[in-house]
């Protein structure tokens, strides 16, 4: 797995997981705190020991200054090598009074040099590590202690935290000398990186105590949240007699009978809303069926009196023709009442065979001529592809074709009407264009609406029952395809119909533009003609 992968794979688990996010987020906030807690008790901790061996430092370098310098002025040698054995003497007296073993002595520059002073004498070392600047201050100083930080030579090359204090020793009649006692802090370095790793395991133990507290804590919290919704997700799905289960008194608990009552709630308004819609749909269906026997005698009725018309008065001769036309329209609402009832109660059942949707358009083109030609439009059809059969319902599909001629011929003013096929890898489409009146996008987010008129007191030529679109939206859906439409105001309308090539497989693109390639030339147009 490579590092792109285990990083979308974390993030995506940061994003899903409440309880990842919350333990790593108390892990985070836990850790800076233990760590800026740490260190302030490593630095207490080093400070204070290291000033408490400051201090020591000072006292007992203190007292060994002292003891010496007593001894040195209960002396009374002046020259010689009384003076060598007197130094020796003072430095046996320090190294007796001190615990240190790192010892230095300098006679302070710029003394009388005529004198024979014992000459120097220090720890191997010792001397390396006395700053000049230390030296300046000691002999500067007289009897005042001063000290500096210093790394001390060690076993096997390495070197050891130190201090070296430094003062000045009197001697009678050689003058003043610079003393410097070197003090090793390894053991106390020693004690502050025992502390500090005590301090770092606590610090890692206490981070990963209180992780898994916090997982535990967590899961407690975030567990009924999950059945919550789980739960959810099955009552979404349709599961309705789901609920949460509920157990204890506390603030899950209410959540768990708050979440049932509202289910409960939801079930029996669902279930009242299904009942009354299967009510509905027996009752339209029902109505549709008894309203067939009588509608079938009058039709009969109506044909012989139509048959007639010419025997009549001219009044009668026109009710004739009226009560027949009505007659037709009303045994067209029947059928497509029918219709919606069958899909409104999941009944309709698909009967695809292969079809040549350029045949069908075309067939259906030379249904509607009559038609076209009685309202003064042109229909012509335009296949560039598509000669091939397909997967459908031509009952429906064929219906869907006509409800969409008629609709573009009644629309249409008495322009053209252009009906186009084509395909692509995935997909067999149909449009049918007009040049007519349009619409706006307000009317066209309700054209599939059921009874829905764009202009109610407009005149129908072809006695539309307005369920058409609705019915052909279904037919269409009931092919896994799509039925889209394009209008604009002035500029005519374009429906799409889209099919797939091989039934049930899903369609990437239609193989036609929506809106179509001429609307915007015909915007343009209209444009121009607004201008001028």
């Amino acid at each position: 797995m490579d590092g792109r992968a285990v990083v979308n794979r974390l993030a995506h688990l940061w994003r899903t997981s409440l309880q990842v996010r919350t333990v790593t987020i108390s892990l985070l906030l836990t850790g800076a705190a233990i760590l800026i807690t740490g260190v302030y008790m490593s630095l207490s901790i080093s400070n204070d020991l290291y000033q408490s061996k400051l201090d020591q430092a000072l006292r007992d370098s203190s007292r060994a200054t002292t003891s010496a310098q007593t001894t040195l002025n209960a002396s009374d040698v002046s020259t010689g090598d009384s003076g060598k054995n007197l130094l020796a003497s003072a430095l046996t007296m320090v190294q007796a009074s001190t615990s240190s073993r790192l010892i230095a002595a300098y006679r302070v520059p710029g003394q009388d040099a005529a004198v024979p002073a014992p000459p120097d004498r220090y720890s191997p070392g010792l001397n390396t590590v006395i700053s000049p600047q230390l030296r300046k201050e000691v002999q500067n100083g007289g009897t005042k202690q001063f000290y500096q930080s210093v790394a001390l030579p060690g076993s096997g090359g390495s070197s050891d935290p130190g201090i070296v204090v430094g003062t000045q020793l009197t001697f009678p009649s050689y003058g003043h000398y610079e003393l410097y006692i070197g003090y090793n802090l390894a053991d106390a370095e020693s004690t502050l990186s025992f502390v500090q790793g005590t301090l770092a395991l606590a610090g890692l133990a206490l981070i990963l105590l209180i992780g898994a507290i916090t997982w535990v804590i967590v899961r407690f919290v975030v567990q009924p949240i999950r059945v919550a919704a789980e739960t959810s997700e099955r009552l979404a799905s349709g599961d309705l007699a789901v609920r949460i289960p509920e157990r204890g008194e506390d603030v899950f608990a209410s959540l768990a009978r708050s979440f049932n009552g509202m289910a409960d709630s939801l079930q029996s308004q669902i279930t009242q809303l299904a009942t009354l819609s299967q009510l509905q749909q027996r009752f339209v269906s029902d109505v549709s069926h008894e309203l067939r026997t009588p509608l079938t005698t009058i039709r009969l009725a109506g044909d012989v009196i139509y048959d007639q018309r010419e025997t009549f008065p001219p009044a009668t001769e026109r009710t004739a023709e009226l009560l027949h036309t009505q007659i037709d329209r009303f045994d067209r609402l029947l059928s497509d009442l029918l219709e919606i009832s069958r899909y409104d109660a999941g009944s309709v059942a698909l009967e695809a065979e292969p079809t040549n949707l350029v045949r069908l358009a075309d067939e259906s083109v030379d249904e509607m001529r009559t038609l076209a030609d009685k309202n003064g439009s042109v229909l012509r059809l335009d296949a560039p592809g598509g000669y091939f059969d397909v997967g459908m319902d031509p009952r429906r599909i064929r219906r869907v074709v006509r409800n969409l001629l008629g609709n573009a011929i009644e629309h249409g003013e008495g322009k053209p009407v252009i009906v186009t096929v084509d395909s692509n890898e995935s997909a067999v489409a149909l449009s049918v264009r007009d040049f007519g009146l349009g619409m706006s996008q307000q009317e066209v987010s309700h054209v599939f609406d059921r009874f829905w008129r764009a202009d109610p007191s407009r005149k129908r030529t072809i006695g539309g029952t307005g369920l058409g679109l609705a019915i052909s939206l279904e037919d269409v859906t009931l092919h896994s395809g799509w039925l889209q439409v394009w209008s604009s105001p002035g500029l005519g309308s374009c429906f799409r119909l889209t099919l797939p090539r091989v039934a049930g497989r899903e369609i990437t693109s239609s193989p036609l533009p929506l809106p179509p390639l001429d609307a915007d030339a015909n915007a343009r147009g209209a444009e121009r003609e607004a201008q001028a």
